[in-house]
């Protein structure tokens, strides 16, 4: 079924080593666009993780947070990379010296400083990671189930939506021969009077020649059986499984072309306006497709 780029999932796994809360949340975009929040210990494993990430999540600017807490502290392993360390505090010892100032360093401020500490967990369980990649597929399956209900709300308002542009397609067809009868009639009459004014007899082959250009121009056949078949296309792509963002738009993109053709060449006023609610209507959907996967 259809999905929404836009979701949010979170899982809570609570085991005898640490609490692990996992949170997805995404936005809509053309690729997977996928951002990372881990635990120091956890980012040499992002491209395990993100096998995991894509079995789920095909299109989308996703950020995927991992908030860990070891129920004991001792489980935690911090080191503080003391030759890094030493090198800053000389530096500033350095400076100090030659500004003429004297140099006391405050130990603590070390600790605000994240890249002098490594992160990592002693004793932990072999059966750890097979904890985490659980509990990160259970939050992209609340995830997914997020995405697919906004993703059916949006398939049923284009649907809705279809069914207009259905019934202006339909009027559209029907009004297109009884507009170009008239054109021609129009066509036949004006030529008739311009030839009578000037003193030259009337020229049926003449008058045929002309209405044959007029009725090239006018005749928006091709068109609207090409935007029938668009309007078709997006309400069977609409009951599809995967990646139909794309196809849709594109799709609407070709409808929006060949209404706006019809437009044009019809020359009349209760088809202009058609088309002007048809454009309109075609836009709201495109608006919508924009946030599905």
């Amino acid at each position: 079924m259809t999905k929404s780029m836009t979701g949010f999932g979170r899982s809570i796994t609570d085991n005898s080593f640490a609490n692990v809360v996992w949170e997805a949340r995404s936005v809509n975009s053309r690729y997977l666009d996928l951002k990372w929040r881990l635990p120091l210990f956890l980012r040499a494993h992002e491209s395990e993780l993100e096998r995991v990430v894509r079995r789920y999540v095909e299109r989308g600017r996703l950020e995927v947070v991992c908030n860990f807490q070891a129920h004991r502290a001792e489980a935690l392993d911090f080191s503080l990379n003391k030759p890094m360390a030493m090198a800053m505090l000389q530096s500033v010892s350095e400076l100090a010296s030659e500004m003429g100032h004297d140099f006391a360093p405050d130990y603590t401020r070390l600790m605000t400083i994240s890249s002098l500490w490594q992160e990592g967990l002693k004793d932990a369980p072999a059966e750890l990671m097979e904890a985490l990649v659980a509990g990160l597929e259970k939050a992209l399956e609340d995830h997914a189930a997020s995405r697919q209900h906004e993703g059916e709300l949006m398939a049923a308002d284009i649907l809705r939506r279809l069914d207009k542009l259905a019934a202006w397609h339909a009027e559209i067809k029907l009004q297109a021969p009884r507009v170009k009868e008239e054109k021609f009639q129009a066509l036949r009459t004006r030529l008739s009077t311009v030839l009578e004014k000037l003193g030259v007899e009337p020229s049926e082959e003449r008058v045929l020649q002309e209405v044959a250009v007029l009725a090239d121009k006018l005749d928006i056949t091709e068109e609207l059986t090409r935007l029938g078949c668009h309007l078709d296309q997006i309400r069977a792509l609409l009951g599809q499984d995967g990646d139909v963002g794309k196809r849709l738009d594109f799709l609407l993109q070709e409808a929006f072309r060949e209404i706006n053709t019809c437009g044009n060449k019809a020359q009349n006023i209760e088809i202009s306006r058609v088309v002007v609610e048809f454009k309109a209507e075609l836009e709201k959907c495109r608006e919508q497709v924009q946030n599905i996967e």
